[in-house]
Order: C-alpha cells, then structure tokens, then sequence
C-alpha cells in the first residue's frame, strides 16, 4: 500500500511529467487558453495513457519479450496509442461535439504526444526503487502510475489554463503578452513543484 501511495505522490508532484519532465509541452501550451477546453483535454489525455499503459505492457510482456522482438516496442506502442486516440476522437465527436471542436487538431496529436509514448515506455523500461530494493513495476503498480502520472498532467494543464485566463483580464506589457508570458508562467510552476521534490 505504502508502494502505491510513494508512485502517486511521486507521479503527481515531484516527478510531473510536464514540469519536471518536460514531455508534452505541445499540446500543454496549445489548449491551456480556456479552462473548459484544458480540463477535457486532460481527461481525454488521462484515458488514453492510462488504457495505453495497461495495453502496451500486456503486449510488451506477453508478446514482444517472449518473441524476442523489443526492438519493435516504439513502434508497437505507437499503433495502441494511435488506435486508442482514434477511439477517444470517436467517443468525442458523439458525446461532447463542441469540446471535440474545441480540441480540434491538438485531439489527434494525442498520437504523437511524448508524454504519453513516454509512460508507456518508462513503465517496461525503467526500474523503480522502493524500500531500497529496484524492480520493475507489476501491472497494478503500472496502471496506478500511469493514471497518476495523467492526474499530473491534468493538474499542471488546468492551473496552467487558470492563470491564463487570469493573465488574459491583467494588463501585461505588450512585448510580454501571448506566448512570452505563457512560458515565464510554465517555467515558474516549475520551479514552485521542484518544492515537492523533497517529499519522496
């Protein structure tokens, strides 16, 4: 139990996949404008690296390390993320179409999003410490880090987009406005969630 609580705390604040990683600043900085828009980008972001974690690693565990054919793990992984978004753009489009509007191109790019080819990867790749033992994470310690590591994402997209629409009513100095204020903003946040560091 104490496992699980050391990943989320780890994934959500000390390890932030966009503050403290810098994986998925693209869509990151294109859809944090409004706050409605970067919450559904979240949970549409949140669905697909969490199903796309638990598929990749039952295809990586079960397919391509039995096969010997890791070498094809980039791009098997890849196609479950591309066939997943292409899922989420579907569900989209009939549920919610003025959000799937709102998304627009940054909806498909969840494809090419490093963030969540990021997950997937870190997760049959890299070994984890707890306790001072390394291993490789299971597929429930897996799920748990990737659903963490999107509620990450999620928290750092819609503070992000809050203080973008706070930031839009401010009178900023003209040489400032748009997309210089926006990165001054990011590279504050991160400095402020490299505080959590001493957490975990």
């Amino acid at each position: 139990m104490a496992e699980f609580f050391l990943i989320i705390i780890s994934a959500i604040f000390v390890n932030n996949i966009v503050l403290a990683q810098f994986l998925g600043i693209c869509p990151f900085l294109g859809v944090s404008n409004k706050l409605g828009t970067a919450t559904g980008m979240s949970g549409a972001v949140c669905f697909v690296i969490t199903l796309a974690t638990v598929v990749t690693y039952l295809v990586n565990q079960y397919l391509l390390v039995p096969f010997k054919l890791e070498f094809l793990q980039t791009i098997a992984f890849i196609l479950v993320i591309a066939a997943l978004v292409q899922l989420v753009e579907i569900v989209l489009k009939k549920i919610s179409p003025s959000l799937y509007q709102a998304l627009g191109i940054f909806l498909p790019l969840i494809t090419t999003n490093c963030a969540v080819l990021g997950v997937a990867i870190t997760v049959v790749s890299k070994e984890f410490t707890f306790g001072g033992t390394a291993h490789m994470l299971s597929l429930g310690e897996s799920v748990v880090y990737a659903f963490a590591t999107s509620l990450g994402y999620g928290l750092a997209m819609i503070l992000f987009a809050g203080i973008r629409e706070h930031l839009a009513l401010n009178d900023v100095p003209k040489s400032f406005r748009g997309l210089p204020i926006a990165l001054i903003t990011v590279s504050m946040m991160a400095m402020a969630f490299l505080g959590f560091s001493g957490i975990v």
